[in-house]
């Protein structure tokens, strides 16, 4: 983010100015460091005489020129990146002639050269703020226009913009204005329809490409040229067009950006960014290794997730942050809608959402940083911090008990009354409210209010008595912390699960509203008591759930293996990690759980998260005392899962994966190291290039491979993947040196972030915890000045990735509440440093708690 404009300034700058178009013209041709960047932009003063700015980072300003006249560049402040614009007219022109950056930070013209072949390849990123790093513009998302944009670029180069390209001119070889000769092409773009600057885009190097068409369509799909073999177009266009289908029928409008290209680009710091017509990915959804279906489910959701942004936020915009919910929760709600609906993926999309978004919005929502789903953004610094799970998995996670309570069909309805009325506007809370009431015919002021409007989440408990085997008294409780009271107004299912045949198959359904704190449900009164009790059966609300004894331990006792539908197991799971969370059950009974199940779980991606959680239970919420036997016990039971896996399955592939990073003894390095050198590799198995360096880590931190190994490994290797898990194994090295180096090399400041993020997530290795002592008081000595110095997302990855948070002592606590009380930092430094403090007192009460039950 390159400026930081608060809510009051974006609002006093709309009622100054109406923007109607933009024309940008960029010399790409100019060299490593910077090109040039020349904008034309059209407005209207609605108070003429009135002085306002217009937003520009970072940039070498030559001329600009209002209405004919040249003004003093002097005023510029390249560093708050405004341009005082004095006493404005009633129709204005204004010219920006400058030289603006590349970054290597991922925001802005993001610029890469490949490791493998050399091409140069650029990228955007203008979400939230970081379109004026590229152009002069009025960087906020009320403040619409259309664009038409024209690029000169060397001649061997596909470039890509939110519309088609309506010519390219081949050009010879030329001095541009720095003296740079080259061949060049000139792209000239046709005009957008009016939309906010942050969804502006530019894609250009040397990228494959992959055509198609859907419906009327023009379909691309671009990789860097040395993934090109990679690429799995068929598939990646097969989920475009299940979306297209889907969303067209259900929002009533066709989508309206003309071209749609999906773009894979290096160094990416989200998963992927809505720009309109021009989306683009992490390019780690190029698989250039093997996969689980999992991870290709994921990207498919991903993929509907920015296709729905093309109606919810790009097709009508939210007015300013705190409604960025407007976008996120919709997007993510209807992106699993049309997974169920529309794919191959089926119901098994909303088990996914139960043990994913869920679990994250959770984890979010219990954090001192908590904040409702409207939330409150005063400055562009404070929705930075709000891309959470709270404003996508929560946001989504009520939209979903929203239709539960007013119906699919009124709840479709009322977004196409939504996009109907304020199709290429802006709009707030009250506008999509006023439409869904409108279908509904229900008044949602008060779950507006419940849901939208306040934190943290509600906890749901059955209570009930039983005679002769059946329930005499049957309710469901509900509670709320004393820092956050609401009790809200939940549309729930019950289910009466019973062990028939060896099968965990659900007896009884009933559907409620819970209001309050104690709801009756007669309707069970009378009922056989089950062997398990579901309480949110199907998934309806948003709210943890609680699991009475007797059906905890049917679970335990191998019922969670017995279940004959993949959702009621995965709410169990869900259920079950959260009461670990929340210290209500001991870590390693968690553990001794996964063991139990884990070798009738199907679904892989329940699977991956659920032994994920277990590793995370053994090494940060259990006794540290129990922690080498927990690893054992989990180790030699994926190593058995792993032998008796079918050759070549998804499953053997995500045993091997979750075996790795657990494998500690002599034994299980041994496994890794033959799999590794071809020795000892299980039948069906191909060892490719990511799986290889998954096992070199396990064996970098095991002390089995060196500094050596790994520079061979990159050797073989050579490409920007490899780069990133040779500083990821460099940095985990497990000896005082390597942490010194990897510290030393972050804190510089010189790295790439997708470099730092790698060397960062080496550092903190879980495994050796006391080399990461020094580093508590050196990262407190930091951060401030990183916060300050560096652009958000490289100041935010170090803020998160090195706090201390594998030093799990009540010294951290002191430490970060220390800093807090001295420094003052900004409130989403603040907010960052909290969060990382809440997750060590949480793994202290955790801890104690797994000690008390040895």
């Amino acid at each position: 983010m390159a400026g930081n404009l608060t809510r009051d300034e974006a609002r006093e700058r709309a009622k100054l100015l109406k923007v109607e178009s933009y024309e940008v013209a960029l010399d790409l041709t100019e060299g490593e460091e910077r090109f040039e960047s020349v904008t034309t932009v059209r407005f209207s003063g609605l108070v003429p005489g009135s002085s306002t700015f217009i937003d520009l980072h970072g940039a070498h300003v030559r001329q600009v020129t209002l209405n004919g006249e040249d003004l003093d560049v002097s005023a510029y402040d390249a560093e708050k990146g405004r341009f005082p614009l004095p006493s404005i007219a009633e129709s204005n022109e204004l010219r920006v002639d400058a030289d603006c950056s590349y970054m290597r930070t991922g925001e802005g013209l993001h610029r890469f050269v490949d490791p493998v072949d050399q091409g140069v390849y650029l990228h955007t990123q203008f979400e939230t703020a970081d379109a004026h790093r590229m152009y002069a513009c009025f960087d906020q998302p009320d403040l619409k226009a259309t664009f038409q944009l024209t690029v000169l670029a060397p001649a061997d180069w596909e470039v890509v913009s939110n519309a088609a390209a309506t010519n390219v001119e081949s050009l010879p070889e030329q001095a541009g204005r720095h003296g740079t000769v080259q061949a060049a092409k000139r792209w000239t773009f046709d005009t957008t329809p009016v939309m906010s600057t942050y969804i502006t885009a530019l894609v250009a190097g040397p990228y494959h490409k992959a055509t198609s068409e859907h419906d009327g369509i023009p379909l691309g799909i671009y990789c860097r040229a040395s993934l090109a073999e990679h690429l799995d177009a068929d598939n990646i266009f097969e989920v475009t067009r299940q979306g297209f289908d889907f969303f067209h029928k259900v929002f009533g409008v066709r989508y309206p950006f003309g071209k749609y290209d999906q773009l894979f680009v290096p160094e990416f710091n989200a998963g992927a960014m809505e720009n309109a017509g021009c989306v683009t990915f992490l390019e780690d959804y190029v698989f250039r290794s093997r996969v689980t279906d999992a991870l290709v489910e994921r990207r498919a959701e991903t993929i509907l997730h920015e296709m729905a942004h093309m109606w919810f936020g790009d097709l009508v915009t939210m007015r300013w942050w705190d409604d960025l919910w407007l976008n996120e929760s919709f997007a993510t709600y209807m992106s699993v809608l049309c997974q169920a609906e529309a794919t191959r993926w089926g119901r098994g999309a909303w088990t996914t959402f139960a043990n994913v978004e869920k679990a994250w919005a959770y984890r979010q929502d219990q954090l001192p940083s908590t904040h409702p789903i409207a939330a409150d953004i005063p400055d562009m610094q404070a929705v930075e911090v709000n891309f959470d799970g709270i404003t996508y998995a929560k946001g989504a996670s009520v939209l979903k008990q929203l239709v539960a309570y007013v119906g699919l069909e009124n709840f479709l309805a009322g977004v196409r009354d939504y996009f109907a009325d304020h199709a290429w506007g802006n709009t707030e809370l009250k506008d999509l409210l006023d439409a869904l009431e409108r279908t509904s015919g229900r008044d949602l002021s008060a779950w507006s209010k419940d849901w939208l409007e306040t934190a943290w989440v509600n906890t749901l408990r059955p209570s009930f008595d039983v005679e002769d085997g059946r329930f005499t008294r049957f309710e469901v409780l509900q509670e709320a912390p004393a820092d956050y009271p609401t009790l809200r107004s939940h549309r729930i299912a019950v289910g009466l699960y019973s062990l028939v045949d060896g099968a965990l198959t659900r007896t009884k359904r009933v559907e409620l509203d819970v209001v309050g704190a104690r709801t009756p449900v007669a309707e069970l009164v009378g009922a056989e008591r089950p062997d398990l009790v579901l309480i949110n059966d199907d998934d309806l609300t948003y709210a943890k759930i609680r699991l009475d004894d007797d059906s905890l331990r049917t679970l335990v006792n191998g019922g969670i293996a017995a279940f004959t539908d993949s959702l009621p197991r995965a709410l169990c799971w869900s259920a079950a990690w959260d009461m670990t969370r929340d210290g209500e059950m001991p870590a390693r009974d968690y553990v001794r759980l996964v063991i139990s199940g884990a070798s009738v779980v199907t679904d892989l991606t329940v699977l991956q998260a659920i032994l994920r959680q277990a590793r995370q239970a053994v090494q940060q919420y259990a006794d540290p005392a129990w922690r080498a036997e927990g690893l054992r016990l989990l180790a030699d039971e994926l190593r058995s899962l792993l032998a008796a896996a079918a050759p070549g399955s998804d499953h053997q592939l995500a045993y091997l994966h979750a075996f790795a990073p657990a494998a500690t003894s002599g034994e299980d390095l041994d496994l890794l190291a033959g799999i590794l050198d071809g020795t000892s590799v299980p039948e069906g198995l191909t060892v490719d290039a990511d799986l290889r360096w998954s096992l070199v880590h396990a064996l970098v931190v095991g002390g089995r491979i060196d500094e050596a190994g790994i520079a061979a490994e990159l050797e073989r290797d050579p490409t920007a993947t490899g780069e990133r898990s040779a500083a990821q194994c460099r940095a985990a090295l497990p000896t005082a040196e390597a942490k010194a180096a990897a510290w030393e090399r972050v804190v510089g400041g010189e790295l790439a972030n997708h470099i730092a993020r790698a060397t960062i997530g080496g550092f903190q290795d879980p495994h050796h915890p006391e080399l990461l002592a020094p580093y508590r008081e050196k990262y407190f000595a930091e951060v401030g000045r990183i916060y300050k110095e560096w652009t958000f997302d490289q100041a935010s990855s170090f803020a998160v990735g090195c706090f201390p948070a594998l030093l799990i002592e009540e010294a951290t606590v002191r430490a970060a509440e220390d800093y807090l009380a001295a420094e003052q930092p900004p409130q989403a430094l603040r907010r960052l440093i909290l969060e990382g403090a809440d997750g060590v007192r949480r793994a202290l009460r955790n801890q104690e708690k797994d000690a008390a039950a040895s």
